[in-house]
């Protein structure tokens, strides 16, 4: 039987970019799914949590994710303009969140359609390759959306159509997310044991075989 792992990862976080490549890997060689379940960012979560965060911390993300991702070879650069709408001498964070909100509500749309895994690789790789400036302009989304097998018009129809759904769906994410001991991302839940950080994969994948993880048959 194929095994099922949620991710809870957020369109903001470098470090849920910089986890999809290893995941997309393991997902292609051993027997087990990843159900991609978006999460809003911190930032949005508790707007206060820069506020009250040491200084240090975001330059520190900032340097890590940077060296990171030229360690594993991963095109990066942060996004342009920034998915959240935050002032980031003062940390405010607005009350309107017009890029984020689409981003998630996206996610959750794709969530729904059984695409999730593939739409977050697609629209991250737009906004964190470094490829790509406006991401939210023009039809670079829509261009991801069909790389992941899915129809940006659709989705954003579905959404105008009923968006307390995708409302809900992403509040049922966090609330897992909550419920499985961790409040960051990206965290990988098996069986309800949190795994967070992209450099938790291979204890992940240890605590898959340790129930019944095979590889995938080739050839």
């Amino acid at each position: 039987m194929t095994l099922s792992v949620d991710l809870f990862w957020s369109f903001r976080s470098p470090y849920s970019y910089l986890a999809l490549p290893k995941a997309m890997r393991l997902v292609a060689l051993y027997d087990f799914s990843i159900n991609a379940r978006p999460v809003y960012p911190l930032a949005v979560r508790d707007p206060t949590f820069f506020k009250r965060t040491d200084p240090r911390f975001a330059r520190y993300v900032v340097l890590d994710s940077w060296r990171v991702a030229q360690s594993e070879g991963i095109p990066f650069r942060f996004p342009r303009p920034d998915p959240i709408v935050q002032n980031m001498q003062t940390l405010e964070v607005a009350t309107e969140q017009p890029f984020i909100s689409r981003l998630t509500r996206l996610g959750a749309a794709a969530q729904l359609h059984g695409r999730g895994l593939a739409f977050i690789r697609e629209v991250s790789s737009v906004l964190y390759d470094g490829s790509v400036d406006n991401w939210h302009q023009g039809d670079h989304l829509a261009k991801a959306a069909a790389r992941a097998g899915l129809d940006l018009a659709v989705l954003e129809a579905e959404i105008a159509a009923d968006i307390e759904k995708f409302d809900e769906t992403i509040r049922g994410n966090e609330r897992d997310h909550a419920a499985s001991g961790h409040w960051g991302v990206p965290t990988f839940v098996f069986k309800g044991e949190p795994f967070f950080g992209q450099d938790r994969l291979d204890l992940l994948i240890w605590r898959l075989k340790q129930n019944g993880l095979t590889e995938r048959a080739t050839g």
